[in-house]
């Protein structure tokens, strides 16, 4: 498998939080990009739901 370099800018906390994650779970960085990567391929699409969070406000409102 050829792989190409590719750089993307990444916010310094969450990269920090995001590296400590995956080394947690055995991974690198590049890894877990190139796990995300393959999963929007086989999905067709962003493989988890993309959601605005719920404040109290919203809720009060109901």
């Amino acid at each position: 498998m050829a792989t190409v370099p590719t750089q993307i800018r990444i916010d310094r906390e969450i990269k920090t939080q995001a590296t400590a994650l995956f080394a947690s779970l055995g991974l690198d960085m590049s890894s877990a990009v190139n796990l995300f990567l393959r999963q929007c391929v086989l999905r067709r699409g962003i493989p988890f739901p993309i959601e605005m969070p719920k404040n109290e406000t919203e809720e009060m409102d109901k």
